[in-house]
């Protein structure tokens, strides 16, 4: 691909001013600043929510001052909240001991709740107690948070966010008597809470206030700016991050940032850091290209303002852009829900502030007749659109709406708590694949064209397909020995089912490497499988040390390629057969997953069953090495039995940002580490992309998306191949999804990333239809069951990693087929941590303790093929 394909090439986001609205004049915030603005996930009761929270309503200084302050006597703790979906603030006043008023303080959200620390008011600073604003639900409460032992203290101008969706981490600030440049941690999921100091290795920052600090979603936490003991504005940018030993570490942002400032903000955008306005040297406010700057983490460099690493400057027409002279404001605060950034109010010389900014990440576009999201606009919010009503077609029947509101709402609904990383990656790859989207054929895309005679014809003599009206469970108090404890329930009971949970570069050919000793023996494989295929006893390694070397990952992925270069990409499989959703590196899922339910050996099931896996086996668990190295010996000792299709996280571009590749450095060191990660994804390449089972049911990774009619069009890709040089096809077959419900039908915008899009079970029902298929099986979304049935029972959506990324609480699930075509789902609930250990097994961590009582008293949530309302359809995707 050429340069301009890269996905930090985008040009930055252009901010404008948000039509609000409000009932009473005390529920619009006013003008403030100093203040917090925080983003609230969606509830039972509520969609995305910003929360902004005290600040300082008034100022001092005259004329002549060129930096005036704020004054104490004005700073309230008024909390204020804005729908993101209706444009509506209010005003809220929750029970409880509230904090008493302040500016300058730090907040950050765990879960449902906004928690803040800090700052300064009339009475001088605040303590340092940490107060937590429960929303979970309508009745908003405040809880004093008692934490034991020595902590950060009183202090102001400092920052706190949540790291690794577990550490709330606070850094710097000023305890009134000295600039700091301490950091503390606390870890949310483990009681009782207490503050550690931490001593990070590497370049640590030097002492400083009013810097601006957000985590990035795969757990890194980005110091940015601010001012040190002199007052000198300072224009460095570092990096904190928590290995897996436990470990934190500093690391010092590449470049410099394009003008150094304090009392900014920032926000990340899946892998971009977002930095607007502040105060340079001599009190003014940033000005110019500098009064929005976008540091891309994932390139490792700073971008201008209009994207372009090497942009040339001046040319006519780019740097009158209205939206920076909106930044120039210092003092503000800045949120982020999907890919928009909201700003409020702030300060500007002498007034202050109180309009409302939004900003556009900008999405790709080639192609009016392709779904995308559109931009806010000043539509009235009194007449949305009705959400049934098409967005767009795949033939180009209807373009767009020009109006944006009704557009916002229905992607909003999905965008909230979507992984912004995720979708920056997908916006990638949809970059690449509509550069090749003229490998479909027109005949292809055209609804009235005929199956072929030789797509998958149903047998006759074969009976129907049938969901079995029992699934098997291990009962979720099972800790251990797990023997015995299974049950069965009706699938009437399964009222979670459809819930779904929050937390996406080009082929890199492997390089030639020598090696001079022999060859491992011909049994490496079952090396693998001795090793690690021990479902009841299998214990995490002493160390992170990975037991194979680079070589033998080397040769365990030739012996692999070799057979999937001899499969065909649409796999033709008999029943009886068990199907694996998501793994994500899950090692300790999997095992429990055989220990229960049947394992794949002569002294398990092997000989009378085959075993499907559908795909994204690496990435955010902690034993990625693991799941993928024993499935592929697994797959050279049984080949006609284990079957590997692949899932949207089997390409070097998006396991680069979640985990994988990192995993393979510190687990193989750094250069075997490179190489054997650069080695699985050519391996990756090779793998088949669908499978058939007795003609009458196909599996997928994700789904059929706008461009997938015919099952032959997947039959016709040739691998190996990459993501950026596949069609619409394998766009769609690995990160397309279905729409919220049986009621939404058609394609719609996908909250994964521009470009990408869910499909409606009309396009399932006419799918089957033309295939002669009963049923499709896909994985690719964590719901909350582990298994959910779509389009009235034809499409099943499946994932097996329990209390996926650790937070999200979820069971875990695998579909058995057997010989009469009879499914039957089997489950397993996630495991609390040890009680002696919360670190001793990171796959199982306990979702935030202080979510569990709201988790147990979760109300059910209907099924996905029954129409839902505004608060189901706002929760989100991976």
């Amino acid at each position: 691909m050429g340069s301009n394909s890269k996905p930090w090439l985008q040009p930055a986001p252009t901010y404008h001013a948000l039509q609000t609205y409000w009932d009473t004049e005390e529920d619009a915030p006013g003008p403030r600043c100093a203040h917090t603005l925080t983003a609230v996930a969606p509830t039972k009761s509520h969609g995305p929510r910003l929360i902004l929270f005290g600040g300082a309503t008034a100022i001092e200084g005259g004329a002549s001052s060129t930096n005036p302050g704020i004054r104490l006597a004005g700073v309230t703790n008024t909390v204020h909240s804005y729908d993101v979906i209706t444009r509506k603030w209010s005003r809220i006043r929750p029970v409880g001991e509230p904090p008493s008023p302040r500016a300058a303080h730090a907040a950050a959200v765990v879960g449902t709740m906004v928690v803040f620390q800090g700052g300064i008011g009339p009475a001088g600073h605040s303590t340092d107690d940490l107060y937590v604003l429960d929303m979970s639900n309508d009745k908003y409460k405040w809880h004093r948070l008692v934490v034991q032992g020595p902590g950060p203290g009183p202090r102001y101008g400092h920052v706190m966010d949540l790291v690794a969706q577990r550490y709330l981490v606070t850094v710097s600030g000023n305890d009134g008597k000295r600039v700091l440049s301490d950091a503390w941690a606390l870890d949310t999921a483990k009681k009782p809470y207490a503050w550690q100091k931490l001593n990070p290795e590497g370049d640590k920052p030097s002492a400083r206030m009013y810097a601006t600090a957000s985590a990035r979603s795969d757990g890194m936490f980005l110091l940015c700016g601010g001012r040190d003991t002199s007052g000198t504005p300072l224009a460095d940018a570092y990096g904190l991050l928590m290995h897996r030993n436990g470990q934190w570490e500093w690391t010092l942002a590449p470049g410099v940032a394009p003008s150094s400032r304090y009392q900014h903000a920032s926000v990340f955008v899946g892998a971009r850091l977002h930095v607007t306005g502040g105060v340079v040297r001599g009190g003014r406010t940033v000005d110019g290209e500098a009064a929005v700057a976008v540091l891309d983490t994932a390139a490792g460099v700073w971008l201008d303002r209009h994207g372009l690493v090497t942009a040339p400057r001046g040319n006519k027409g780019q740097t009158e852009d209205p939206s920076l002279e909106l930044m120039r404001r210092c003092r503000h605060a800045a949120a982020s829900v999907g890919v928009r950034l909201y700003v409020y109010g702030g300060l500007r010389g002498e007034i202050l502030l109180d309009d409302f900014l939004i900003a556009e990440n900008s999405p790709f576009q080639s192609d009016v007749n392709t779904p995308v999201l559109t931009t806010e606009s000043g539509t009235s919010v009194s007449s949305p659109r009705s959400p049934c009503d098409p967005l767009s077609s795949v033939n180009g029947s209807q373009s767009p709406p020009s109006t944006g509101l009704s557009m916002d709402k229905e992607s909003m609904e999905k965008l909230v708590e979507a992984s912004a990383a995720e979708a920056e990656a997908a916006n990638a790859v949809w970059q690449a694949a509509q550069a090749h989207a003229d490998n479909v054929e027109p005949s292809v895309a055209d609804d009235n064209s005929q199956p072929a005679e030789s797509c998958s014809e149903g047998s006759d003599e074969e009976g129907d397909v049938r969901l079995h009206p029992r699934a098997v469970v291990v009962a979720k108090e099972a800790v251990g020995n797990l023997g015995g404890l299974v049950r069965q329930l009706s699938l009437d009971q399964f009222e979670n089912e459809s819930r779904r949970m929050i937390p996406s570069q080009n082929d890199m050919s492997y390089p030639a490497k020598k090696f001079t000793r022999q060859k491992s023996p011909q049994g490496l494989h079952k090396k693998v499988i001795s090793t690690l295929l021990r479902p009841r006893n299998w214990k995490l390694p002493a160390n992170r040390r990975f037991f194979l070397d680079s070589y033998e990952v080397g040769e365990l992925c030739n012996a692999a390629e070799q057979i999937f270069l001899h499969e065909p990409t649409v796999l033709q499989l008999k029943a009886p057969i068990k199907v694996f959703g998501d793994l994500h590196g899950q090692f300790g899922d999997l095992m429990r997953l055989f220990d229960e339910y049947g394992y794949p050996s002569a002294a398990g099931d092997i000989t009378y069953i085959d075993y499907l896996f559908l795909g994204d086996y690496v990435d955010r668990g902690q034993h990625s090495l693991e799941t993928i190295t024993l499935l592929l010996a697994l797959k050279i000792q049984y080949p006609e039995n284990i079957h590997l299709i692949r899932g949207n996280h089997e390409a070097a571009d998006i396991n680069a940002l979640f985990g994988f590749r990192i995993e393979c450095i510190e687990r193989m060191g750094e250069n075997d580490g490179i190489w054997a990660w650069t080695r699985f994804n050519q391996l990756f390449n090779h793998l088949p992309l669908a499978a058939v089972i007795e003609k009458k049911i196909i599996c997928m990774h994700g789904g059929i998306g706008r461009s997938i009619h015919l099952v032959e069009q997947i039959e016709k890709i040739e691998r190996p191949i990459t993501m950026d040089a596949g069609s619409l096809v394998l766009m769609d077959l690995l990160w397309s999804d279905p729409t919220e419900n049986d009621s939404v039908e058609g394609l719609r915008p996908n909250a994964r990333g521009p470009g990408l899009v869910t499909f409606g079970p009309d396009r399932v029902s006419d799918f089957c239809k033309r295939n002669k298929l009963q049923l499709i099986i896909r994985a690719h979304e964590c719901v909350m069951d582990g298994f959910e049935r779509f389009a009235q029972g034809q499409l099943i959506t499946l994932f097996s990693a329990t209390n996926y990324c650790g937070t999200a609480n979820n069971a875990g699930a695998i579909l058995v087929i057997g010989r009469g075509l009879m499914i039957v789902p089997k489950l397993i609930h996630p495991l609390p941590p040890p009680l002696q250990s919360p670190e001793a097994s990171p796959d199982r961590l306990q979702d935030d303790t202080w979510m569990q009582e709201l988790n147990i008293q979760r109300p059910p949530t209907p099924t996905r093929g029954r129409a839902q309302d505004l608060d189901r359809r706002s929760l989100a995707y991976i």
